[in-house]
């Protein structure tokens, strides 16, 4: 059985698949990957960024854009956060609102088993 994708809600599904055709297209690609290989395709695809946070680096013509995911039991990916990158460094304004909802999809796992 391969890997299953879900998203922290269904405004961040939107906002994804809101995304210029670029970045969408490559998202995709990467994402049906991940269902069939697992979360983690390696540099310069996915990155660990450490705590069971990791990120999608996608590289499009419009420019770059950084989704940030989880992994659980079960097989089961959760896509946290997303954001276009406009400097080469990653804004701590990002990384904590991923960091938040890992934090938060983790505990409303281990609240349900």
């Amino acid at each position: 059985m391969g890997w299953t994708i879900t998203y922290y809600s269904q405004s961040l599904q939107e906002e994804i698949l809101a995304m210029l055709a670029g970045f969408l297209g490559r998202y995709l690609r990467y994402s049906d990957r991940m269902e069939v290989y697992g979360p983690d395709l390696g540099m310069p695809h996915t990155r660990a960024m450490g705590e069971g946070l990791f990120e999608l680096r996608i590289k499009a013509p419009e420019g770059i854009a950084r989704v940030f995911y989880c992994t659980m039991v079960g097989k089961k990916i959760v896509i946290l956060h997303l954001f276009i990158k406009k400097t080469d460094k990653t804004p701590s304004k990002e990384l904590e609102i991923a960091r938040r909802r890992l934090k938060e999809v983790k505990h409303a796992y281990t609240q349900r088993t």
